[in-house]
């Protein structure tokens, strides 16, 4: 594919140095090879302009860059790179976007579960379905190990182009305010887009809630997408629906397109009664949990908007269970044991409200916070989880370049003030060692923020862990 012909993507461009066959994409300039394109843009944490010429020198046959930069090989000059690399990206696999359904599901929480909660939606109603997300891509009998929430554009489109190639109708995927802010998937007109909530994370990257809530607004624009879900009990709710466009709304509290009557609720589970434009659906979604209610009216909405009727709606949600999304993982000496992926103090409040007023004993909940992230948040998921629990068992989440005890003393800054109840031990698994020991009839454990996820990254090494594997090891050795 020739560099000129992927230049036709961006309206606001120019080449030097002639013109160059393409046969890669590449970021790397370490895995850079023979006919690659190369991407340099200003990053986030260093300039990648900086590796054009080892990429050179490994034979890569381009470089697209944001100037001039001191190689003998062709450069297409942009004005922003990483928006250039999107669009190259889709172009260089025969845009498959354009051959998709997709639909976008973007909020703090909530995006994995309502993503399974609409695979399975759409699945039960014949389509064939493909995800893209946290725990990573799943389409025909291919899985993929997760990498980002949205994958970085050259992945992210090759998968497209994968799915499409293996004849998938409809794709389901999260899309993360980082992906938005840094235009990972700007050539993409989704079929339907979802606003679950907006609460606080990630103000390391975005400084304030309004940078953050803008990103994520972004998807809303009617130029964006065809249709929207809008969660209409969240306040930004309303800037989104300013907007125009097409859209419907869900909630419990406020009028809305789709609500739901909660019936008997447990443990185990809900049972609702779902009004979607006044088509009627009894439903078992067998999550527990008020906000797990909004995602099923969320995913229930876009079902219904890609035709599935009341029965898929119903089947669908009834088989959902999502790896580390407040699962229930074991029960030991009459006390259950769930995991959850909650890290944000939205997330961590809604979760443990959802299973406390089930517990017939203590709940006691284990949590720390992730390291190099929005540490603003950790005094207050302290203050949320001092007034929820009966007992704290604080710990390590992912520290990464932090020191754990620096994380662990930013939480009982909020947890302290609320309540003694606590106890601080900072290696994950003795944390849970100590909070299983614990546990007598009645009671309720809460093994909160990692989720699913496989491994626990300290000081840049990422070590195999998972929540519930350790769980199972210490009750089963």
């Amino acid at each position: 594919m020739k560099l000129s012909f992927l230049a036709k993507e961006l309206p606001d461009c120019k080449i030097i140095g002639g013109d160059a066959e393409i046969h890669a994409l590449c970021t790397d300039s370490r895995v850079a090879g023979a006919g690659d394109l190369f991407f340099c843009f200003h990053g986030t944490h260093f300039d990648s302009h900086c590796f054009a010429e080892e990429a050179e020198l490994r034979g890569a046959s381009a470089i697209v860059s944001e100037e001039e930069t001191d190689v003998g090989i062709p450069q297409l000059i942009v004005p922003d790179g990483r928006e250039a690399m999107s669009y190259i990206s889709a172009a260089f696999y025969g845009h498959p976007e354009r051959k998709l359904s997709i639909v976008g599901i973007t909020g703090t929480n909530g995006k994995t579960t309502t993503m399974y909660m609409l695979k399975n939606i759409l699945e039960e109603a014949g389509k064939k379905v493909g995800i893209i997300g946290t725990l990573g891509a799943c389409y025909s009998d291919v899985t993929v190990s997760p990498t980002l929430t949205t994958p970085d554009p050259v992945f992210l489109f090759s998968l497209l182009a994968d799915m499409s190639r293996l004849s998938t109708e409809v794709v389901v995927m999260e899309v993360s305010a980082h992906a938005l802010a840094l235009k990972k998937e700007s050539p993409i007109v989704y079929d339907a887009v979802v606003f679950t909530n907006l609460t606080q994370d990630h103000l390391d990257f975005f400084g304030s809630m309004r940078e953050y809530g803008n990103a994520k607004k972004s998807l809303f624009d009617p130029a964006r997408n065809r249709f929207s879900v809008l969660n209409i009990d969240d306040p930004f709710a309303a800037e989104l629906t300013e907007l125009g466009g097409t859209y419907k709304t869900y909630g419990l509290d406020n009028p809305a397109d789709s609500f739901a009557v909660i019936g008997k609720e447990s443990l185990r589970g809900t049972e609702v009664m779902l009004n979607l434009s006044d088509e009627l659906c009894n439903a078992e979604i067998t999550l527990t949990g008020r906000h797990n209610v909004y995602n099923a009216l969320a995913a229930a909405t876009v079902g219904q908007k890609f035709g599935a009727d009341s029965k898929a709606i119903a089947r669908g949600l009834k088989k959902t269970q999502v790896n580390g999304r407040l699962e229930r993982v074991a029960s030991y000496r009459g006390a259950e044991i769930f995991v959850d992926f909650a890290h944000t103090p939205d997330g961590l409040e809604k979760s443990m409200r959802a299973i406390k007023q089930y517990c017939r004993r203590k709940l006691i909940v284990l949590f720390g916070c992730g390291g190099n992230r929005d540490s603003a948040k950790r005094p207050i998921m302290g203050k949320v989880a001092a007034e929820n629990a009966d007992f704290a068992v604080i710990t390590s989440d992912n520290p990464r370049y932090e020191d754990p005890l620096d994380i662990i003393a930013e939480i009982e800054k909020g947890f302290a003030p609320v309540s003694k109840n606590y106890i601080v031990i900072e290696d994950r698994e003795a944390a849970t060692r100590h909070a299983i020991g614990m546990l007598e009839k009645g009671d309720v454990l809460l093994v909160a923020g990692k989720g699913g996820e496989c491994e626990q990254e300290i000081m840049g090494i990422k070590y195999r862990y998972n929540d519930k594997a350790v769980i199972g090891s210490l009750l089963n050795p």
